[in-house]
């Protein structure tokens, strides 16, 4: 599956990988300016739109607060032992994710390739949903807050909104003459109540003749921050999987922008992606706390908050909190996507990669903390200027980003400032995810062609197009709808597999005593504690936990649906396709290796190109730390 030669031997056509010998003909491979640079390259990476979007909804939905339990145990048992396994992989080899699975044994030489499929698909859909950051970002700074407005030719009868509300709740006084907004105008509780057969009882219930009922939900309305952002946004209209319907010009500019924008950031590689990282790492985080500050002083913020981590230590003994929180760790820190590995195989031989494991993981389980706070005080304002409940205001991914949050944001002063700040600073952190996948791209490519590491802004420049190109079906219409089934069968069931046999590769197949070995061989400490903890996780926990959460997810698997809209069957056979697409080069690569002679042990031995990064003979851990050229030797396990 990549360059090298082949030899008879016994009868056998042997495979040999390609020697370094041409080394001297091609750049060096480039590296980090510093140890920063990487860790916040690996944080920008990890913390992303999930933590904002995601996982505050996942947290009042199971429990609030005690769902951080079940998530901080799934961080400790799947999530840091496979990132560090990733970081210890690429530091160690100074290889991308091709190259060092094929090496490790034979038998994983298809697994590099099922993490390049994935990692390409989650790039293409992903810079999506970056673009339409981007255009609400320029549509804040133009002043036209449009989705607020219930007065656009795309909305219906049923639109409504928290500034219209507003004037029509003016002189309430808790009775059921209370006027609210409903079908383009001010209309009391009571005749609501009449209009959904039901009785008046106050200014917040109906009356079925037994219990009462809260008004608004025998009602059907809908946020103008929700039609807009399908009508105007997306253009979807009528579009399904038979009617795709038509182009939308401006998220192909926006789109165009975001790709040419990263091609800017990654065009010299990690050399000015490590620059880059210092903004697109940190500035979220300055924007978040803005937000909160904001959102903690407003009107409803507390109940938002409560909201958000009540405790329900009930809700821990059912299935789904735990699926809920596996099914997270996956989400938030991009493990299995191979992303990992490149981003490691520029390290310096002896970083304390262990150390940046725990530091990212960390950070990113108080980001998403974090971020729940500044969203959910805002959401509770929402509530209390609309008089319903935060149960009522309360989504996840999408809906929350670019309906319910900004429909708050134009209840909170200066509304444009903020709309702005929130949106350049989901703008920031989707396009700091996307920086480690198109380099995991461009590093597949140079280390199978390595004369390409001269015009590494040619190979850039080659994979962000190709990428656009890629995306642009999902800029029509009914792209929505493609982006929906994508999102559900990349970065969801395969991933589970694909981290699994991670683990196993190194663990059960290299050997676990070896790994660590390889680790002490660039200055690892590992105490008694840390080396059983590693040890323990790779070899046990995480396949077990992740076969666990795959039958779960199964077990809960459901028709693929955009809102009310359901997929037809073929777009669903459709997604078991894309998802099977990332799985189905691991047997072709098992068919590649029996085909040119690996056979039994062989199978699962290292090859030649599997070595470190660093010339060493020492096993001693405690090696001196000298300044060390990338050379070819042998693995330190076999030495020692």
């Amino acid at each position: 599956m990549a360059g090298g030669d082949y030899t008879m031997n016994e009868g056998k056509v042997k495979y040999s990988p390609p020697s370094d010998d041409n080394a001297s003909q091609t750049p060096e491979r480039a590296g980090w300016g510093s140890p920063l640079e990487f860790i916040l390259a690996c944080l920008g990476y990890a913390v992303g739109l999930g933590n904002v979007w995601r996982f505050p909804y996942l947290c009042y939905r199971n429990g609030g607060g005690a769902f951080l339990i079940p998530f901080f145990i799934m961080l400790i048992v799947i999530g840091l032992p496979i990132f560090y396994l990733e970081l210890y992989i690429g530091q160690y080899t100074a290889l991308g994710p091709l190259k060092a699975f094929s090496s490790i044994a034979p038998f994983f030489s298809g697994l590099g390739y099922c993490t390049l499929v994935v990692i390409s698909l989650i790039s293409v859909y992903y810079m999506i949903i970056v673009a339409w950051t981007i255009f609400y970002t320029f549509i804040s700074i133009g002043g036209d807050l449009a989705w607020g407005s219930c007065e656009n030719d795309f909305n219906t009868d049923f639109c409504y909104s928290g500034s219209y509300d507003k004037n029509c709740r003016e002189n309430n006084t808790g009775a059921a003459t209370d006027l609210t907004y409903y079908m383009r105008r001010c209309m009391s509780i009571g005749d609501i109540c009449k209009l959904t057969g039901l009785q008046p009882y106050d200014g917040k219930n109906c009356w079925n003749g037994t219990q009462t009922i809260p008004w608004f939900n025998n009602v059907n309305r809908v946020l103008a921050s929700e039609e807009y952002y399908n009508e105007r946004v997306l253009g979807r209209g009528e579009a399904t999987w038979e009617n795709w319907g038509s182009m939308q010009w401006h998220l192909v500019g926006c789109l165009f922008f975001c790709w040419l924008v990263a091609f800017l950031c990654v065009i010299k590689g990690v050399q000015s992606a490590g620059k880059v990282v210092y903004f697109t790492a940190l500035f979220p985080y300055v924007m978040l706390t803005a937000l909160l500050i904001r959102g903690v002083t407003l009107e409803g913020a507390g109940d938002g908050v409560l909201f958000y981590l009540l405790p329900d230590w009930e809700i821990l003994l059912t299935a789904r909190v735990w699926g809920d929180a596996a099914s997270q760790i996956f989400y938030s820190f991009g493990v299995a996507c191979g992303s990992l590995i490149t981003l490691a195989s520029y390290n310096n031989f002896r970083n304390n990669c262990q150390f940046d494991a725990i530091f990212v993981c960390l950070m990113n389980f108080g980001t998403s903390i974090y971020a729940g706070f500044a969203i959910f005080s805002v959401l509770g304002f929402q509530a209390q200027m609309m008089g319903v409940s935060v149960h009522d205001v309360a989504e996840q991914g999408p809906g929350l980003a670019f309906v319910a949050y900004p429909e708050a944001l134009l209840q909170m002063p200066i509304p444009q400032f903020w709309s702005i700040m929130f949106f350049f600073m989901l703008f920031i952190l989707g396009l700091g995810c996307q920086f480690a996948g198109i380099e995991a791209i461009n590093t597949a490519i140079v280390d199978q062609w390595p004369q390409l590491r001269k015009r590494y802004w040619m190979v850039t420049a080659g994979t962000c197009f190709t990428c656009f190109l890629l995306g642009l079906p999902m800029c029509f219409s009914g792209g929505v709808l493609l982006f929906t089934l994508l999102d559900i069968n990349t970065a969801s069931w395969a991933i589970l597999l694909i981290g699994m046999a991670e683990c196993t590769a190194v663990s059960w197949s290299y050997g676990i005593n070896r790994a660590i070995s390889d680790l002490a061989s660039m200055n690892m400490k590992l105490g008694v504690v840390m080396r059983t903890y590693w040890k323990a996780t790779w070899t046990v926990t995480v396949p077990v936990a992740s076969i666990s959460v795959l039958v779960f997810v199964f077990a809960n698997w459901t028709s693929p649906a955009y809102e009310d809209y359901v997929f037809p069957l073929f777009a669903e056979l459709l997604g078991w396709a894309i998802g099977l697409s990332t799985l189905v080069f691991f047997p072709i690569g098992v068919c590649w290796a029996l085909y040119h002679g690996y056979r039994g042990k062989e199978l699962f031995t290292p090859t030649s190109l599997w070595k470190p990064a660093v010339k060493t003979t020492d096993p001693n851990p405690e090696l001196s730390n000298q300044n060390s050229t990338r050379a070819e030797y042998d693995n330190i396990a076999y030495i020692s």
